[in-house]
């Protein structure tokens, strides 16, 4: 469950039992409402709470800003075949003219001349490249990518992920990311 939240929106690290975050990128969180739930739920222990309360006639309760699952979720050890994935394993840099912007995957060998939809025949590619390249090989095009087509694994995904921090961290979460944070002495 990772829900899009915005800064002002109170969002919720989620950390696994053994205190990592569930995901580097996208970071794991949770809309606030969705932490209390998990915690009248008992599914979660608040780690860390924001100085902001949430009320009702009878009840307050500081919003989490950190919390931890009670039960270990197994992390996955082969990532999921995404488009998101793909972009992430290429660094979001089209692999022929390492542009940034208007990113889609290319098919090294065209699905018309056999090629398939998996890692190792996939890439990141700019719309411009990829409409040059067309339904050509790479040969053919004389467009061949930076860095060969492969299967990544979890570690290599999330080792790229911290490349691209999300552009809200909250205080309370540096303990808990790994990201280039000072370290207290």
């Amino acid at each position: 469950m990772n829900a899009h939240v915005s800064q002002g929106g109170w969002p919720v690290l989620v950390l696994n039992a053994d205190f990592r975050p569930l995901s580097y990128y996208p970071l794991s969180l949770w809309s606030w409402q969705d932490a209390i739930k998990a915690v009248f739920l008992e599914r979660v222990n608040i780690v860390e709470h924001y100085d902001r309360a949430v009320h009702s006639p009878t009840f307050e309760m500081q919003l989490p800003s950190v919390v931890s699952l009670k039960s270990f979720v197994k992390p996955t050890t082969h990532p999921a075949f995404t488009r998101f994935n793909v972009f992430l394993r290429d660094r979001f840099i089209c692999q022929y003219c390492h542009a940034h912007d208007d990113l889609t995957f290319d098919h090294i060998i065209p699905r018309s001349k056999g090629g398939q939809t998996t890692w190792e025949n996939v890439v990141a590619a700019c719309s411009p490249c990829n409409l040059r390249k067309g339904n050509l090989t790479p040969q053919q095009a004389k467009m061949f990518p930076r860095q060969a087509p492969f299967a990544p694994t979890v570690h290599q995904l999330h080792r790229n992920g911290r490349l691209f921090p999300p552009n809200y961290l909250h205080d309370s979460w540096l303990d808990y990311l790994y990201w280039d944070t000072e370290l207290d002495p």
